[in-house]
């Protein structure tokens, strides 16, 4: 079973746990495994395969590790089996109905026998919830309202969708008088791929016209709470926000909590108490009861002994051990990318011309770009036939001829990875292009030992560069293709091919657990946009973000290279 399966089942068992009533650490073990199962840049089967102890494995104890064993062995776990005669899973989506917890789940489960959020709906809307213990038509209008709300919502939000929304909550805020400080915080703020609610955190002595502001704005369409320093709302388009309001000199404290991870503050708060303190999203409190109050988040870290640390790598795997022994990754940064190596222009299903493509890269300060077309193997895109090559070459170099020394700009292409392995270009036509970018994007669903032998197979082809978004994966709603990562990238380090993080928030594949294991391994990385036309270029700022949260420095990544130095390499690669 791959890592997601066995976090899957682990989530599941949680979920049921908790619907159940059992002890509170009981369920958190099982949900810490999963987290942890998801973090890892390697497969547990590999590890077994080694003769690894899962223990080791942060979050994983002795009886985990075991009923791990059983699944990687069986393909089932009988603790789970029993569990589901006891508790039936259709409960588990139901708890994702606002106001739904585990005990009122299980009261109406056990009252009514009802167990599916349609069965629910159903009974609340013909009044008979109202009368069970401890609800009432107050409790029962809620529960009709939140099925209401869970219709709207479609799940995690895309962080590309998610971070506008903020960044336009934050200029809201801003302009309210008497907010000194705003800014996000929680997922967001730590750039997952994918968030839940949108956190902002604001510096403010008074908080009372902020809230007021904050509930009454147009786009709201449901209040879900407020008080004197907390509010929570649901927008028109699902998405839901809740601001914080913390005085002034509490903000660098308060910001940190609430920024999480969980695991990452459970980490910080023991290395508070390792030094005499303790740390709360208020302060930092001494023996002695007296505090130490810090404006700045960056305090936090100072008064602790250890250098701030950004944001993305903030998930509990080795940053705050990294940090004590001064060796955290260096900051990739926005300036230090000079290329961009995957575009589109209209030889595909890019929707500008190569110049005004190459006139984007300029205005953004990039000095190489390159012209990545699709290969005509992809029908839909209406991809270049090899004859399409010399004519492209053609007009990329009477626009280089126009720019001169402004920009470099290379010809390439992103060429079909076929269902049986063989690429769409023959190693002839590939050796004409100066840069070869192979991607797949059909039969994603192939076996994984087969899928897998698919890509190492390109990844062997000494005319290809750059394995583009390796799985494949559109979120939120496409999988990637069902891969073996560790034999993947253990393919790539060997043949020396550079891996994409690419950045569109549809893709942000690879992702920042494989990012990382692909620098462990000495694997070149590069981060591009995919763009299809010159906006899509400033989604580079994601590509970054995912690059961080995987430990990835600008060494580590060829948009960062001179010219000079990465033609250089691809002329080493063959091209």
């Amino acid at each position: 079973m791959t890592n997601r399966e066995l976090a899957n089942v682990f989530q599941t068992i949680a979920d049921l746990l908790e619907i159940k009533g059992e002890v509170v650490f009981k369920i958190r073990a099982y949900r810490r495994a999963s987290e942890s199962l998801l973090s890892q840049g390697r497969e547990v089967q590999d590890l077994l395969a080694e003769g690894a102890d899962l223990t080791q494995i942060q979050g994983i104890g002795k009886a985990i590790a075991e009923k791990i064993e059983e699944l990687e062995n069986t393909g089932k776990l009988e603790y789970l089996e029993k569990l589901e005669q006891e508790v039936p899973v259709s409960l588990i989506s139901m708890m994702q109905v606002p106001d739904m917890g585990p005990k009122k789940t299980a009261l109406i489960w056990h009252e009514l026998d009802i167990t599916t959020i349609d069965q629910l709906e159903a009974a609340a809307r013909a009044g008979q919830l109202r009368d069970l213990p401890g609800l009432g038509e107050k409790s029962e209008a809620k529960i009709i309202d939140g099925i209401e709300s869970l219709k709207r919502r479609s799940g995690r939000t895309l962080l590309g969708e998610a971070l506008p929304i903020a960044q336009e909550l934050i200029r809201y805020f801003k302009n309210i008088e008497g907010v000194k400080q705003v800014e996000a915080a929680g997922s967001l703020r730590r750039m997952r791929a994918t968030v839940g609610d949108i956190d902002i955190l604001v510096a403010a002595e008074d908080s009372t016209q902020i809230m007021d502001s904050f509930v009454n704005r147009a786009d709201v369409v449901r209040v879900l709470g407020k008080g004197q320093t907390k509010a929570s709302v649901e927008f028109t388009n699902g998405m839901r926000a809740q601001v914080w309001v913390h005085l002034p000199d509490r903000y660098g404290t308060a910001l940190q909590y609430a920024t999480g991870s969980k695991d990452h503050n459970v980490r910080l708060r023991e290395l508070a108490l390792s030094k005499g303190l303790s740390l709360s999203e208020h302060a930092l409190a001494r023996n002695d009861g007296t505090e130490i109050l810090c404006a700045e988040e960056r305090q936090v870290y100072e008064a602790l002994g250890i250098p701030w640390i950004p944001p993305e790598l903030r998930e509990d795997r080795g940053e705050i051990q990294a940090a004590i022994e001064n060796r955290l990754p260096m900051q990739l940064k926005r300036d230090q990318i000079i290329a961009e190596l995957h575009t589109h222009s209209t030889w595909s299903d890019g929707k500008v011309t190569i110049r005004e493509m190459v006139q984007a890269a300029i205005d953004r300060g990039y000095r190489v770009l390159a012209i990545t077309d699709h290969s005509h193997g992809l029908g839909i895109v209406q991809g270049m036939h090899p004859e399409d090559i010399i004519a492209q070459r053609q007009e990329i170099d009477l626009v280089q001829g126009e720019f001169g020394d402004r920009i470099l700009i290379l010809q390439g292409a992103e060429v079909e990875i076929k269902a049986d392995g063989s690429l769409d270009y023959t190693d002839d036509i590939l050796r004409t292009l100066d840069i070869v970018i192979a991607s797949l994007h059909v039969s994603l669903r192939q076996p994984r030992a087969q899928v897998t032998a698919r890509l190492i197979n390109t990844i062997q082809n000494p005319n290809v560069d750059i394995i583009g978004h390796p799985t494949g994966r559109l979120l939120p709603d496409r999988e990637g293709a069902d891969l073996d990562m560790e034999a993947v990238l253990k393919a790539a380090a060997e043949s020396g091919v550079c891996l994409e993080i690419n950045a569109h928030p549809k893709r942000l594949d690879l992702e920042d657990i494989y990012a990382r294991r692909a620098v462990e391994l000495g694997i070149p990385i590069t981060i591009n946009t995919d763009a299809h036309q010159p906006d899509n270029l400033d989604l580079i700022v994601f590509g970054i973000a995912t690059a961080r949260r995987g430990w990835v420095e600008p060494k580590d990544v060829i948009n960062t290279w001179a010219p000079e130095k990465l033609t250089t390499w691809l002329k080493q690669r063959g091209n």
